[in-house]
């Protein structure tokens, strides 16, 4: 897709609105039922792969690269979700498996790597989200350091008086 070159220029090779539903129905395999219908049937399917000389190969190089576990994981059953080949809740089931599989494999190539689990405190992203995350965490704990500063004031005020139901006016 080529990228216009004003900012406000029309893209007119974009698809067409409705173009998703041109296509025949049952044409794309996640529109179909799925091959695997079990977790268990699933699995059958993953562990094998998982243990090819390719596959190990092609997973120890992402890890080395810094991917999380549970980037490689997700990205997997996704798109075995997307070829048909399971269902998105067989794949959220498997997923746990799959992360431990692939991190057993990772401890028996003696490699390090992130397991995605855990979040990071140290690591600031550039985003504008974190950084306004990290602007009002900063304002808040000033307010409470100038609410703690203050004196209270001793002023009584006198108790107001109830008065009947919830309805009722005050004289």
């Amino acid at each position: 897709m080529a990228i216009p070159s004003k900012p406000n220029a029309p893209l007119l090779d974009g698809p067409i609105p409705g173009q998703n539903l041109t296509a025949e129905l049952g044409s794309r395999p996640w529109q179909t039922p799925p091959q695997f219908t079990t977790v268990e049937e699933a699995l059958d399917y993953y562990i094998p792969r998982l243990q090819s000389d390719e596959v190990t190969e092609q997973l120890l190089d992402v890890l080395e690269m810094g991917v999380p576990v549970t980037t490689v994981a997700n990205t997997m059953q996704l798109a075995s979700v997307m070829e048909g080949k399971h269902s998105v809740d067989v794949g959220m089931l498997v997923l746990p498996v799959l992360i431990e599989m692939i991190m057993l494999i990772a401890d028996t190539a003696g490699i390090e790597y992130e397991t995605g689990l855990q979040k990071d405190r140290t690591k600031v992203r550039g985003s504008l989200v974190s950084k306004a995350l990290n602007r009002l965490q900063s304002e808040g704990d000033e307010e409470e350091m100038s609410m703690t500063m203050e004196e209270p004031e001793d002023t009584e005020e006198a108790p107001e008086e109830m008065t009947g139901g919830l309805m009722s006016r005050r004289a």
